[in-house]
């Protein structure tokens, strides 16, 4: 799934070539996304002015004016990236927002991503209402992990994935997160002192930085904005190397299972406290 370093990834490639720009047309091939694709959206943003594009988590924020916004989320296998309006399109092309000779092509084979407008604006949508802080900016610091943990026994690697908590971490940066603070990802949050809840959002922003700065993982479908894949997989010390050794240390890789998904840890760098 294209988590947050991808999602900014793609809104970086595509904001220099359609934010100030008209939308000319919405070309809906298929509808049926996680939610159906509003039938009314190109009616409703055709010759409006794309007036700003960014992110929110793993969304991407489209505001046009004279007003309202839509939100896009590329789901398990999406990608938004820009073509020719003439270029023809793939059996998974499901939507383009066209700005003259410009297309914004959504790819999405599997079909989980989501399209949706809020008249009152993107950041308005009632699906970001509920998030917590971004991980890259300063509202998010060890002590607001400190006070978000406190007295929680749930493994700390829950708590980056608890959207209500922090923004946008998804599976494959918490686990490298976690490696780089040398925190084992069962580990209960609550347990977690104020100095090891700085050492760990240290490194949430690091890892993040180092994803975006390598052009985020391609492991099955992601591309960006301009149709490259991203690099940063090269670069993992745990997500997806059980049975490798560990790039420090040399023990081998473990991975266990918790509330249904897969964590990788070093035994040795990340020991259970």
């Amino acid at each position: 799934m294209p988590e947050l370093p991808e999602v900014e990834i793609t809104c970086r490639g595509i904001r220099p070539h359609v934010e100030g720009r008209t939308l000319s047309a919405v070309t809906v091939r298929e509808a049926r996304l996680r939610q159906p694709v509003p039938p009314g959206l190109g009616a409703a943003l055709a010759g409006s002015a794309l007036t700003r594009v960014g992110r929110r988590a793993k969304y991407l924020l489209f505001d046009f004016a004279p007003g309202g916004g839509m939100i896009l989320h590329l789901g398990m296998s999406g990608s938004l990236r820009l073509a020719d309006a003439g270029e023809a399109p793939g059996r998974h092309d499901h939507v383009d927002f066209v700005f003259g000779g410009c297309a914004l092509r959504l790819r999405d084979p599997r079909r989980f991503g989501l399209v949706a407008w809020h008249p009152g604006g993107a950041a308005a949508h009632p699906a970001l209402a509920r998030l917590g802080p971004e991980p890259l900016e300063d509202g998010f610091d060890g002590a607001w992990l400190h006070r978000a943990g406190r007295g929680s026994r749930a493994p700390v690697k829950h708590l980056l994935l608890d959207a209500r908590r922090v923004a946008g971490i998804g599976n494959i940066y918490a686990s490298e997160s976690l490696f780089r603070a040398r925190i084992h990802p069962l580990e209960m949050a609550g347990r977690l002192d104020a100095a090891r809840c700085a050492d760990l959002a240290r490194a949430v922003k690091e890892t993040l930085a180092a994803a975006i700065a390598a052009g985020g993982s391609t492991l099955r479908d992601f591309v960006g904005g301009d149709g490259k894949p991203g690099y940063f997989q090269q670069q993992y010390f745990v997500y997806g190397r059980d049975g490798e050794p560990c790039r420090l240390c040399g023990t081998i890789i473990a991975r266990t299972v918790s509330a249904g998904r897969a964590s990788f840890f070093c035994p040795v760098c990340q020991k259970h406290e």
